[in-house]
């Protein structure tokens, strides 16, 4: 299974999880508190943050404005549709000031991409890959445009079928794009731990023998690292400095503390996996020697006396004739006298 490298960074097994902190609209149209974001995902570690370009025109069409639609119900802000994403798109010359701020503190900057249009700007402000929202897997001319652009793609899989999930992958490794990592995703805001099928992560790369990550939009940090238990390279995370502020992503999203947790113990854990290959390590060998157990007298013998079960026990350490010896042991006879609890060594049986 290839790696895909995103920024320089290898993604993929045997690396640490590639940490997202997906910003999304969290920055409520207000460029002070999106740096503050990106400020709050570089110091808990992420290696990226994610935006989502997409603009009033090119995301809903006027009639579901009209029905005053609301998604995200745990926004305190009570906006009506039109307003909020009035409030929340992020216009070009956002995605520019933030692209740049970016680069200059030294964090990855990358977005989830909705039309042509977003495609071509991210284009402009060179990023390192794309990815594909859930909402999306089966919009194939966006697909071909971004393939076209021969860089990596994350493709999300929320609301897919697996058929779904195929052909989308067959239109990008025929557009030509870069190496692609599949997302395993729950598209509930927010996803109930027993919704959360992390099982799946192994049925995506069992079936299409690509990187599998996890786009998580469970409460806390615990789904997360066991995703991580589960080999997900990746691990997507809304982020926020604030859970209490108005947006439709604050109240489910990871604050700073709960990033640290993950990019810390998520690496971690990935480190813990090892290999499934059954090997003692030299460290464990030595500790043989002090853990393990070795045959010492239960009685005293006399020199010429047989050796009976019930004359010997094991005891610490793990020097000398092992219990998984002891039938090479009963029956021969000691050569010399040996007392209670001494330590009977092989050449002492004749």
């Amino acid at each position: 299974m290839e790696k895909l490298t995103i920024g320089g960074r290898a993604v993929g097994h045997g690396e640490p999880p590639y940490v997202i902190a997906e910003v999304g609209a969290n920055h409520n149209g207000d460029m002070a508190l999106c740096r503050r974001i990106v400020d709050a995902a570089k110091a808990a570690g992420a290696d990226a943050v994610k935006f989502q370009s997409w603009s009033k025109r090119s995301l809903i069409g006027s009639a579901e404005f009209a029905r005053n639609t609301r998604y995200a119900k745990a926004d305190p802000s009570q906006l009506s549709l039109e307003q909020a994403v009035d409030r929340y798109q992020f216009t070009p010359d956002q995605h520019r000031e933030i692209a740049a701020y970016c680069r200059k503190i030294g964090i990855p900057f990358f977005s989830s991409c909705f039309s042509n249009e977003e495609v071509e700007l991210l284009e402009s402000l060179d990023v390192p890959a794309y990815k594909i929202a859930s909402m999306d897997v089966t919009h194939h001319p966006l697909l071909e445009r971004v393939a076209a652009t021969g860089r990596p793609v994350l493709l999300s899989t929320g609301m897919a079928s697996l058929g779904e999930i195929e052909t989308a992958l067959e239109v990008l490794g025929s557009g030509g794009s870069g190496g692609v990592a599949l997302l395993h995703c729950v598209s509930i805001y927010p996803c109930p731990p027993e919704k959360a099928n992390l099982r799946n992560m192994r049925t995506l790369e069992r079936a299409f023998d690509r990187p599998v990550g996890f786009s998580d939009h469970t409460l806390g940090t615990a789904i997360a690292l066991a995703a991580v238990a589960l080999g997900a390279c990746v691990i997507e995370k809304h982020f926020t400095v604030d859970k209490t502020l108005e947006g439709w992503d604050h109240a489910v999203s990871a604050d700073p503390a709960d990033l640290a947790v993950i990019v810390r113990e998520g690496r971690a854990v990935q480190s813990a996996l090892g290999s499934a290959v059954r090997r003692v390590g030299p460290e464990e060998i030595e500790k043989r020697k002090a853990f393990r157990r070795r045959l010492v007298m239960r009685r005293p013998l006399k020199a010429g006396e047989r050796v009976t079960a019930d004359a010997v026990e094991f005891k610490r350490p793990g020097t000398g004739i092992g219990p998984d010896e002891l039938r090479y042991v009963v029956g021969r006879s000691v050569k010399r006298d040996v007392g209670f609890d001494e330590e009977l060594e092989w050449s002492d049986l004749a």
